[in-house]
């Protein structure tokens, strides 16, 4: 949806980058840190934080190093609850785990990454903590692959028109390799990740139809490639895979 430039809101816009600009690095940063890294003046980000925390989705200790507070997992949350299907999935991704001994992951697409909407672990397998919410490049990912693929194409070509290709691993994938596999993976239904996020870590994916046949969201079985070949999570992991989407796919026609 087009928005005019009369209807944006600079202040709200703002306000969001400041509480995007704390991550796992910057854990507490002072008013001056904050606004060097959103751009913004350090008038513009001390009216910013004192409202966050007057609203308690920031907390300052000492008068001067800001955190963000317990109170922002409510938009987050607001954000889950509102997903019926990861509620369904998870049971079946569970059974999932157990049967193949393998981390199950559900995840969304967000401009051009994966958002983690829910996540069975075993073995931690990769450098990367995984977790709900955790943001991946998509076309570095299988379950990206498979959302992408689910899009319409002009919509594919207008996103991957604002990314750039970077090489994780000696296995990323350029652009022309990428958009090769696309067509393949429309027509098989499902995509593998070999060592292209990250090297020893190979994923398999397959869309999540709502009733309406439109991909809402993607299941993957990730494994080592130590302990996994792409031709045994083909002969294995995939079978079981399509069927624990196809029980969730069944209960969401309920919905």
């Amino acid at each position: 949806m087009e928005i005019q430039k009369t209807d944006f809101v600079q202040s709200l816009e703002k306000g969001l980058n400041v509480l995007q600009a704390f991550d796992s690095e910057d854990v507490e940063m002072t008013l001056t840190e904050v606004a060097k890294k959103v751009d913004i003046t350090r008038a513009n980000a001390r009216r910013i934080l004192l409202t966050l925390q007057h609203l308690g989705f920031v907390n300052c200790r000492s008068g001067k190093m800001f955190s963000l507070a317990p109170k922002v997992l409510s938009l987050g949350y607001s954000y889950l609850s509102s997903l019926p299907f990861r509620k369904l999935a998870l049971p079946y991704m569970q059974e999932l785990t157990k049967e193949l001994n393998e981390s199950c992951s559900m995840s969304v697409l967000d401009e051009m990454d994966i958002v983690y909407v829910a996540r069975v672990q075993t073995k931690r397998i990769m450098t990367i903590s995984l977790a709900v919410g955790t943001r991946l490049p998509a076309i570095s990912t299988s379950m990206g692959k498979v959302l992408i693929a689910g899009l319409n194409p002009e919509e594919v070509e207008k996103k991957l028109a604002q990314v750039e290709f970077e090489s994780y691993t000696p296995k990323s994938l350029s652009r022309i390799d990428f958009i090769n596999q696309l067509q393949e993976i429309r027509s098989q239904g499902w995509a593998i990740s070999d060592e292209e996020l990250e090297v020893g870590v190979r994923s398999l994916a397959v869309p999540v139809h709502d009733k309406n046949n439109k991909v809402i969201a993607a299941l993957n079985i990730s494994g080592h490639a130590s302990r996994v070949s792409v031709k045994n999570m083909k002969k294995s992991y995939l079978p079981a895979l399509q069927h624990t989407v196809s029980e969730i796919e069944k209960t969401l026609t309920l919905l």
